[in-house]
């Protein structure tokens, strides 16, 4: 579907312009502050343009506060501070992961999702992946690692927000441009309050740095948050979550063109393996169908990010 596709290319660049940020001397909190603040400005714009009421239901706001700290505040940070030890490439590549995590946090809340010996298949190949992408017959440590450790810790968090999404909050009332506004200004207001504690003091960046925060936010984060959510609520959380296999070719090339970050064989067969196991998780006999979900309904047995 043409949202899923330009998805995939909205962040697959999100990890150059991240970098671009962090070279200008931005500390990694701040980059996922300044990227959830542009993006509710484009989003609040939106709004006001197409006369979209924010949702004024508790539940909602609850739900939100939820949905931001796991879509927005925790996987921003933790991206961002892996990316002052690793390229952009290898964050991407990283970032593959996502869908897998996804089944799993969706087998735990999702009723309807099972698990098939094929999509635990897929989970192993996928885990294998992973460390080929990591190099452990290298052994393991160093600032590579934690960098690495960091971006994975960022697709546990989707992993986990895309199946509260899709359970607690992509159903409720409100557009999808609404209840992502919704969403971002949860996470703004997280990471202003996160950010002085952990990076102390923001810094103005040059125009460069300013330039990569005001396209990440408001095309990275807000814009794509949009095409994300509508796509949870056609497709379900698992498939949405899918676009992240797609992203590390997105990334790569941003990365190694525009960043000229060099690219290992084993990111790549690494990589491979992460997809297979993506792709097994969500081949025939892996999939069930999904409906929407009416607001405040329980799941229907026949849906998934």
């Amino acid at each position: 579907m043409p949202s899923f596709l330009a998805l995939s290319v909205v962040w697959g660049s999100s990890f150059a312009l991240i970098k671009v940020a962090l070279d200008e001397g931005v500390a990694p909190v701040w980059v996922a502050f300044g990227r959830c603040f542009f993006g509710v400005l484009a989003l609040g714009a939106i709004c006001l343009v197409r006369r979209d009421a924010l949702p004024g239901s508790r539940a909602t706001w609850s739900h939100a506060l939820a949905v931001a700290a796991l879509l927005n505040a925790l996987p921003f940070s933790f991206l961002a501070f892996g990316e002052t030890h690793v390229s952009s490439v290898l964050a991407g590549v990283f970032n593959a992961v996502t869908p897998l995590s996804t089944l799993l946090f969706s087998l735990a809340l999702v009723p309807q999702e099972q698990l098939t010996a094929r999509r635990l298949s897929g989970l192993s190949v996928g885990f294998c992946g992973v460390l080929v992408v990591l190099g452990v017959w290298q052994g393991l440590g160093g600032a590579s690692l934690v960098g690495s450790l960091a971006c994975i810790a960022s697709t546990v968090c989707l992993g986990a927000g895309f199946a509260y999404t899709r359970r607690f909050f992509s159903g409720r009332d409100g557009s999808a441009v609404a209840l992502s506004t919704v969403q971002l200004i949860c996470a703004t207001v997280e990471l202003a309050l996160l950010a002085p504690l952990l990076n102390g003091a923001p810094k103005v960046p040059g125009a460069k740095g300013l330039a990569a925060l005001a396209v990440l936010g408001a095309l990275g984060t807000g814009i794509a948050y949009i095409l994300n959510l509508r796509v949870i609520r056609v497709a379900g959380p698992t498939i949405a979550s899918t676009v992240t296999y797609v992203i590390p070719l997105w990334s790569t090339l941003f990365g190694t063109l525009l960043l000229s970050e060099p690219l290992s064989w084993n990111t790549l067969v690494g990589a491979c393996l992460v997809v297979v196991g993506v792709v097994l998780t969500r081949a025939p006999g892996g999939r069930t169908p999904h409906r929407p979900v009416p607001t405040g309904a329980e799941p229907e047995p026949t849906s998934r990010q």
